[in-house]
């Protein structure tokens, strides 16, 4: 287990590692492991600095979701129209199954959105 920033290179083709070389993406400092398998996670910073302060983000950053913040939904936010899924969402489980969980439950809030945007059609 690492933490910080990393960059990893290995020797592997599917099913089967030879090694992994872990470099230190600050002090450019690289170690090469004898492994059998190789387990990558990112996603553990947010990064939605985009959003310039209109939505509502908790200490880390993450994008707050919810009725709780104004959202009409579990997934919208505070800003009506956007949600957040996934690794980005506060309180997510930042897992890549949960975001696509997430991602077809909220489509149909997206399509309520969208339906209400529409104009009166004319009798």
């Amino acid at each position: 287990t690492t933490g910080g920033s990393y960059s990893a290179a290995s020797g592997c083709k599917p099913a089967i590692c030879w090694w992994t070389a872990l470099t230190n993406n600050q002090t450019k400092e690289s170690e090469r492991l004898t492994s059998r398998a190789l387990f990558i996670m990112i996603g553990a910073a947010p990064n939605t600095t985009w959003l310039g302060g209109h939505c509502s983000l908790d200490e880390k950053g993450f994008i707050e979701t919810g009725l709780d913040t104004g959202g009409r939904s579990p997934f919208e936010t505070s800003c009506a129209g956007i949600f957040a899924i996934g690794d980005v969402r506060s309180g997510s489980v930042k897992r890549v199954a949960s975001a696509v969980g997430e991602g077809s439950v909220v489509v149909s809030a997206v399509h309520q959105h969208i339906a209400g945007l529409q104009p009166e059609a004319a009798e």
